[in-house]
């Protein structure tokens, strides 16, 4: 199916670093009855949850490599930050990763963080499944 095809990689890419989205596609999915509702809730949350595991994978592996490229997101005081609020919070700010804009960081940091991948993948699947769900009940009001 196509559809899916092209929703898993939009959300894929929503939950790496770069500049996507992918509820408005979902929407719009639902809304034309392109398939079952929980099959593309489903896609979208098992490719917005492995787009989020490539950031850890980055914050653990990758640092040390492109911490210093101009590219790389987090850099200095805002890195200082994710790192000072996730020491304090922990891995429940994980339940924040379905936020755009600060929801990336949290899953790269959390891969700074060495967070055990049982941890990081549980709360991270119920945030993200949690907001498509959210967004299925919407368009389908």
């Amino acid at each position: 199916m196509l559809a899916c095809a092209v929703l898993f990689a939009a959300a894929f890419g929503a939950a790496t670093l770069l500049p996507l989205q992918s509820e408005l596609l979902l929407a719009g999915l639902l809304r034309g009855g392109a398939g079952p509702v929980w099959l593309l809730v489903a896609v979208a949350s098992l490719g917005n949850v492995l787009g989020s595991c490539v950031n850890a994978w980055l914050g653990r592996y990758g640092m040390a490599r492109f911490g210093e490229r101009r590219w790389f997101p987090l850099k200095g005081p805002a890195l200082a930050r994710a790192q000072r609020g996730y020491a304090r919070y922990g891995r429940w700010t994980l339940l924040l990763s379905w936020m755009p804009v600060v929801g990336d960081p949290l899953t790269l940091v959390a891969g700074m963080m060495r967070e055990p991948a049982w941890s990081f993948l549980l709360l991270v699947t119920l945030a993200k499944t949690g907001r498509y769900v959210a967004v299925a009940m919407f368009a389908l009001g």
